[in-house]
């Protein structure tokens, strides 16, 4: 996602520890934004581009299983949100298998190519860089943008192994909705040309990069702003890529001439990524973090990821007498219940709590204050009850910023994903696994509702998905309610950012313990994460993305 700093933020710190002034904002206080959910005995696909999650929908429709149109998903929105995320990404899925009742966690993150030579990434000593973390700033920003700051990609490699073991569909009828939609080009529409004018000064610096999303190399592509405009993007070289991998399979990208193509290009633009290091490349299936919570418990991915900050907060929410009593209660009496400002209290305390234990054990230190990264995630339930919810990420927003020409794919920018001080948790090196922030979830109430949830967000991720999963667990919301519920995002530093239609005891609530920003859920800049879920209760199925999100949709296989 977009950057965006404190300073851009309409402030107000009431109380007398934190006294000052609301900035008048342009914004309309009368607008009313909401996104209408359906319930349906169908399958439902939510993702933040509802051409992708039409063309997953499409596949459940087909009788695909939620593994299949998770897996047409993935390449799709690959495509028409290139920015967010791609073959050329990472990231981490959660499975829920109805018919075992069992879940299943995937990583299938990033690594730092083995050649990699923490030298060539010297301190410039002009303190903290200006991307999604708050490491100490490295020569020519050479973690951040350029082909040095490229990892080994490991989306395609995981996504075509849960394929393997769950998918039923043809892997090539997966794919190819991915391939048409790249033939056809990408649709610069007014969002599409914001979010490329938000980078145009770092895409310039790569030739492929400003020939396939600038006009000239150097300016935004952009239509006029009272036409209607059909103007494309030509994506034929991610179009014959992706074409490739739907014949010959996921690993063309990593054993095939497809991933010779990709290392050679990023060795030639100075990057340290080989053929070897994509041979070598597996996602691994691991053991999920597992725990109740309340009546019901959560499944989350371990490790370097979010899943472990996740736990972590809902235990301080435990101990804060934070589990509503709902023993007494049909599952959806209680829609009526919000948080108050209690609740609220005790996720931002919640939230710091886990945070300052993520930061001083996981390498994530220091006080960020930039917004999200370039992620994307959509969420999956079939007809059978089978869950997929899945996060892929680029990193920053564009990634490395830099086009790999032989395979039109845009790259990652994982190496940022590591503290080029050396002697710390997470330090720079080689072959060594990325820390991620993703987070996606499968819950469960204890109420007949199942869910599975995620966002992106970079930081912000982890706080988005607690609360929406607390607003099910705790106060008996429907999908619906939670997504359409304002909420806090706290990332790790001192600073609480509060909806600000909020009301004025839960920001007082907030202020008594807290610096605190109020600011407006928008479109552009985020400065909450954006989600994605789907829920099952009573054999009906609902999904709903963020609802200031002007691309995402959740759609049922009965729309397509």
């Amino acid at each position: 996602m977009p950057p965006l700093r404190y300073r851009e933020r309409p402030r107000y710190r009431p109380g007398p520890a934190h006294e000052g002034t609301r900035v008048t904002s342009s914004l309309s206080t009368s607008q009313t934004i909401r996104k209408t959910v359906i319930e349906t005995e169908f399958g439902v696909v939510a993702a933040q581009h509802s051409r992708a999650a039409r063309i997953g929908a499409q596949i459940l429709a087909a009788g695909g299983d939620a593994v299949d149109a998770a897996t047409a998903v993935s390449f799709a929105i690959g495509v028409v949100e290139p920015w967010m995320s791609g073959p050329a990404g990472g990231g981490a899925m959660m499975l829920w298998r109805a018919d075992e009742a069992k879940a299943y966690a995937l990583n299938y993150g990033m690594r730092s190519p083995k050649g990699l030579n923490p030298a060539d990434y010297p301190l410039s000593g002009a303190g903290v860089a200006g991307d999604l973390f708050p490491w100490e700033q490295v020569v020519d920003d050479r973690n951040i943008q350029g082909a040095t700051a490229i990892a080994v990609p490991g989306l395609v490699d995981g996504v075509g192994q849960a394929y393997e073991r769950f998918g039923r569909m043809p892997w090539r009828d997966l794919v190819r909705p991915a391939v048409d939609l790249a033939n056809e080009g990408l649709h610069v529409d007014w969002y599409a040309a914001l979010i490329i004018a938000s980078t145009t000064r770092e895409l310039a610096k790569d030739p492929d990069a400003a020939a396939l999303f600038l006009e000239d190399g150097q300016w935004p592509t952009i239509a006029g702003w009272t036409s209607l405009s059909d103007k494309r993007l030509d994506m034929s070289a991610m179009a014959a890529s992706l074409a490739e991998l739907a014949e010959k399979g996921a690993r063309e990208l990593y054993d095939g001439d497809l991933g010779e193509t990709l290392a050679a290009d990023v060795r030639a633009k100075g990057g340290s990524l080989t053929h070897a290091d994509l041979r070598a490349y597996r996602a691994r299936f691991v053991t999920p973090l597992e725990f109740a919570y309340g009546a019901g418990g959560f499944h989350v991915m371990p490790g370097l990821t979010a899943g472990p900050t996740f736990r972590d907060t809902f235990t301080h929410l435990a101990q804060a007498g934070l589990p509503g009593d709902r023993s007494d209660d049909r599952p959806g009496d209680r829609l009526s219940d919000k948080p108050g400002a209690a609740a609220y209290a005790a996720y931002a305390a919640a939230l710091k709590s886990a945070y300052a234990r993520r930061l001083s054990g996981m390498g994530d230190d220091g006080e960020s204050t930039e917004a999200p990264g370039c992620t994307t995630h959509f969420s999956v339930v079939d007809r059978q009850g089978n869950m997929v919810a899945q996060t892929q990420t680029l990193l920053s927003i564009f990634g490395s910023r830099v086009v790999s020409p032989g395979t039109g794919f845009l790259m990652n920018n994982g190496i940022m994903w590591f503290d080029p001080v050396q002697g710390r948790p997470n330090s720079l090196g080689p072959d060594k696994a990325c820390l991620m922030n993703v987070c996606p979830v499968i819950g469960h109430d204890g109420h007949g509702a199942h869910f599975a949830f995620g966002a992106s967000g970079g930081r912000k991720i982890v706080g988005a998905v607690a609360q929406l999963s607390s607003f099910v667990s705790d106060f008996g919301m429907d999908i619906e309610a939670a997504f359409h519920q304002p909420r806090i995002d706290i990332s790790g530093g001192e600073v609480v950012v509060a909806d600000d239609s909020l009301p004025t005891e839960v920001i007082a609530a907030l202020s008594d313990a807290h610096p605190v920003a109020t600011t407006r859920r928008t479109v552009f800049p985020y400065a909450f994460a954006c989600p994605a879920g789907v829920m099952r209760r009573d054999g009906k199925n609902t999904g709903c993305t963020e609802i200031m999100s002007p691309w995402g949709d959740a759609i049922s296989e009965d729309q397509t």
